[in-house]
């Protein structure tokens, strides 16, 4: 039997007993003949305290109204007590069946009265996690057995309970009642109630017990948010935060700014600062716990003053850039002196003529029709940057004959575009 009993006052207990004969004594148990139980309390040598005997099944007047319910010819000594009082304390059971008697000195029952009924116990069977069936189990102490309790739920879901009476392992009874249904995050941190309502009598009492939902999920409402929230002068320096809902907490928020259709990493961390660049642009967070991730919408970082130019406006000022440019460069062409012809010089190892007047002479020159000639201080000067075209000029003295080509130096005109 089991250790202890918790009983409502007024209502009935049962005793779940059971007893074996020692193998010295078996000769002496008939299980055929008439065997009695008596119950004794406080003391179980009850020979000088006749009143510690509280029931015998063989007298049809005891000081407590019961019966043995269990066979006691196969060794079953189950007892059910009725209408108890808070006189009840520890019990001992004694067995009489002629020629043997024997009182079990080493067991006992502690049964405790109160006015107020046990509250009933919750349990969880399995990972309370978004999406996932889950048990949820509510047992109540049954110690009478034919007026059980009623177990009743208060959940923030639709359910369909099932009961059913359990025997325990020490043979004592429960109620049990099972919810499943499958816990969202809006269960979040939700109480739930199990309630048991015992019958006494006339009325009832009535005992609960309430557990706040303990749900697991991905971060949820992941939101993003910019301070100051109004557009900003490029160059100062502006916050943004990630906020978001998450059963076990974020672990880890990461920043991503989109440009250009791309999507770029910036940061980790739940608040990132940034100094405002003319690129102003997009910017979303992601969240992350062991369960998943979340993400934001998107959230724009605005530039004070910042407008789109105009078209027109565009086109105008290139074209007066364009045509001052071209300006310039002609009135430096122009203002070259692209007439004049170094006369003097020679080829290396040649002396000039003595005595011999020489005329400058001037012709056209056809800029669209002239060949560039390089020479390699030329060169030079055109990988540096400057640009030189040369007119080739053939200058013949008056009166003179035409001297061998092989003793002809080319003269040269050059012409610097400035």
């Amino acid at each position: 039997m089991p250790d202890r009993l918790d009983v409502l006052t007024g209502s009935c207990v049962q005793i779940p007993c059971s007893f074996d004969i020692p193998g010295q004594h078996k000769d002496t148990f008939n299980s055929t003949t008439l065997t009695s139980g008596v119950w004794i309390k406080e003391n179980p040598y009850f020979g000088g305290l006749p009143d510690n005997v509280i029931f015998n099944s063989s007298e049809t007047v005891n000081r407590y109204q019961g019966k043995i319910t269990g066979n006691m010819s196969q060794k079953n000594c189950t007892t059910v007590f009725f209408n108890v009082t808070t006189n009840y304390n520890r019990y001992f059971f004694r067995i009489e069946s002629q020629p043997f008697r024997a009182t079990d000195t080493g067991k006992s029952v502690e049964i405790v009265v109160s006015d107020l009924p046990s509250s009933p116990i919750i349990t969880v069977s399995g990972e309370m996690k978004e999406g996932t069936h889950v048990s949820l189990n509510c047992s109540a102490v049954a110690p009478c057995p034919d007026h059980p309790p009623e177990l009743t739920w208060t959940l923030p879901t639709q359910f369909t309970p099932e009961n059913q009476l359990q025997e325990n392992p020490d043979q004592t009874k429960s109620v049990l009642s099972t919810v499943t249904f499958t816990p969202s995050y809006l269960h979040y941190e939700k109480n739930i109630t199990c309630t048991a309502v015992y019958p006494v009598g006339a009325s009832n009492k009535t005992a609960e017990h309430t557990m706040m939902l303990n749900v697991s999920f991905s971060p949820k409402d992941t939101s993003a948010s910019i301070s100051p929230a109004d557009p900003v002068l490029v160059g100062s320096c502006v916050n943004l935060t990630c906020s978001s809902t998450a059963n076990p907490p974020v672990t880890n928020f990461t920043w991503f700014q989109i440009s250009g259709g791309k999507t770029t990493r910036v940061a980790s961390g739940l608040s990132y600062s940034l100094n405002v660049t003319v690129d102003g642009g997009l910017y979303f967070c992601e969240a992350r716990n062991s369960h998943g991730c979340g993400k934001s919408k998107e959230v724009q970082l605005a530039i004070k003053g910042q407008k789109e130019p105009k078209t027109s406006m565009v086109l105008e000022v290139a074209a007066g850039t364009l045509a001052a440019f071209l300006l310039i460069s002609l009135i430096s062409l122009f203002n070259s002196p692209v007439g004049t012809v170094c006369a003097n010089q020679a080829t290396a190892g040649e002396e000039p003529a003595e005595n011999q007047s020489e005329e400058i002479q001037y012709g056209d020159i056809d800029f669209s029709k002239l060949r560039p000639k390089e020479t390699p201080a030329a060169a030079q000067d055109r990988v540096q940057g400057q640009e030189s075209e040369y007119a080739e000029v053939n200058v013949t003295r008056r009166g003179a004959q035409e001297p061998p080509l092989n003793n002809l130096d080319g003269l040269y005109a050059r012409v610097d575009k400035r």
